[in-house]
């Protein structure tokens, strides 16, 4: 290294020492993080070896990438939130290169000065064993020297490889050389094209002529470990969602005061958003949908173009995200904040389904209850308004569940069994009424979904979102509300 080098290192270090000591300090602890790989650890067949890679960057365009998001299950067990990173956790202690023993190893970015001045601080393998607590830590290219013999295992688990990892030139080991170097060592051009043949799998001893063992490549069971321990959430994770939730019901309550019908719903989605940053909240969970009328309708509509939301219902979508947790909280309001009666009619139907569905989150019960309670409500209640013919009709009315597991991921992986303890799950039951449907025109465009985040506990469902009012009398009573955003005026821009 220059002395001119050395003078930029040491400034930069230095400086990025001050930037980074006012942070939150509210993160999983370590302890966790150790927790759930020694959780993990118990699950995995003897003399296995289990490879996590981290999430790639993302290109957005040209030389501009996606901010980076940790892959769920890479930072669940390390807390580790930077790039080209692996985890590699042995089922029994194995004695590594350098003579010492572990039954774990976490391979990170190098520290590089000149990248860190662009792109950020980079923990190293001093940061990773300090702010981490991992005892064996190495850089990535120490991973591609291959000193690992994955064949001495009897079974190697990783998960099914995705093609969108670019090959990053200027940086040393990133994930594509990372993700090469493991398929080579496992030879996995050759088990993917033996796979239609099984005998080809089979390997002999051509001295002996005695059949050799083949390391098993397992991609199955880390979905399956994982799932059944993510779904069980600690208390340091309850906490963390429960800030992610409230924070989203706080963003819904106050775009019900500020709501009008000349808004955008990008404006609207605006007010949500800068919620989530004024409490704290580093992104969103996933890309916020707000849609005003018959763009309700379309269940995952994130484009939030229409210019002014009228006097439609609004349907909003949106979950904060903090410290990696999501919310999914969606609350439907009126931009004139007074349901018509063929609103409130479809709304209140809505609101009867989730009380329902809520209800029938107990311990014990099929994963599948809330949405067979809520389902029912609405299937009755669409009949009897004539929207619907029949119980079949009436599911194109209703066309997703109703429940699903959030954390680290909107969608978060369980066994989708039975609910426990401690998971926390939605129920949001919706009607969707599009234009053109076969019914009567009065109840076209009308798109209503209300959904909540609950805590399945001993003593019944907690709703962890009632913050945010969802019976059509509280959200008009709140809507009436003067909001501080009336007088934050803009210039306008000819």
């Amino acid at each position: 290294m220059t002395f001119k080098l050395s003078i930029i290192a040491v400034i930069f270090s230095v400086s990025s020492l001050f930037a980074q000591s006012n942070k939150a300090t509210d993160y999983l602890s370590p302890q966790f993080h150790k927790e759930k790989r020694d959780a993990f650890r118990l699950k995995m067949p003897k003399n296995s070896v289990a490879v996590f890679f981290s999430n790639p960057l993302r290109n957005r365009a040209n030389d501009v990438d996606f901010i980076f998001h940790q892959d769920p299950d890479f930072y669940y067990l390390t807390g580790y939130n930077e790039p080209n990173a692996v985890l590699v956790v042995f089922s029994e202690k194995q004695i590594l290169s350098d003579g010492t023993s572990a039954n774990e190893i976490l391979y990170v970015q190098e520290k590089n000065a000149r990248r860190e001045q662009w792109t950020g601080i980079r923990l190293g393998i001093k940061g990773a064993k300090k702010e981490l607590g991992f005892a064996v830590v190495k850089n990535g290219s120490d991973f591609l020297k291959a000193e690992i013999t994955f064949s001495k295992f009897d079974t190697v688990l990783y998960k099914e490889f995705q093609n969108d990892v670019r090959d990053e030139n200027n940086e040393v080991a990133n994930l594509y050389q990372l993700i090469s170097t493991f398929k080579t060592q496992i030879d996995f051009d050759k088990e993917s094209n033996a796979q239609n043949d099984p005998a080809a799998l089979k390997t002999v001893n051509p001295t002996t002529s005695t059949p050799v063992r083949k390391t098993k490549l397992d991609t199955k069971s880390m979905l399956n470990f994982m799932a059944a321990m993510r779904e069980i959430k600690t208390d340091e994770e309850i906490k963390l969602i429960t800030k992610a939730v409230r924070i989203s019901a706080m963003g819904q309550r106050e775009i019900m005061k500020a709501m009008h019908p000349g808004m955008s719903e990008m404006e609207v989605q605006g007010v949500h958003e800068y919620v989530y940053k004024k409490y704290g909240s580093e992104y969103e969970g996933y890309p916020s949908i707000v849609g005003a009328g018959n763009n309700g309708c379309v269940l995952h509509y994130i484009e939030n173009t229409k210019l002014k939301v009228e006097n439609n219902l609004v349907l909003m979508d949106l979950g904060a995200e903090y410290h990696g947790y999501t919310a999914d909280v969606t609350r439907t309001i009126p931009a004139n904040g007074k349901f018509s009666i063929e609103q409130q009619l479809i709304y209140d139907l809505v609101f009867q389904a989730q009380e329902a569905g809520i209800a029938a989150v107990q311990l014990g019960n099929s994963f599948n209850a809330p949405d067979a309670a809520a389902r029912n409500v609405i299937t009755e209640g669409l009949v009897r308004l004539g929207i619907a013919k029949s119980a079949m009709d009436a599911r194109r009315f209703f066309p997703h569940g109703t429940s699903h597991h959030i954390g680290l991921d909107v969608h978060d992986p369980g066994t989708y069994q039975a609910f426990k303890p401690n998971m926390i799950v939605t129920v949001e039951p919706g009607i969707y009424i599009p234009i053109g449907s076969d019914c009567d025109k009065k109840w076209w465009g009308i798109a209503v979904r209300i959904e909540d985040d609950i805590l399945t506990t001993t003593k019944g469902p907690i709703n962890l979102s009632a913050e945010a009012p969802r019976s059509s009398s509280e959200i008009e009573k709140l809507m009436l509300e003067k909001s501080i955003l009336d007088s934050f005026l803009l210039p306008k821009l000819d």
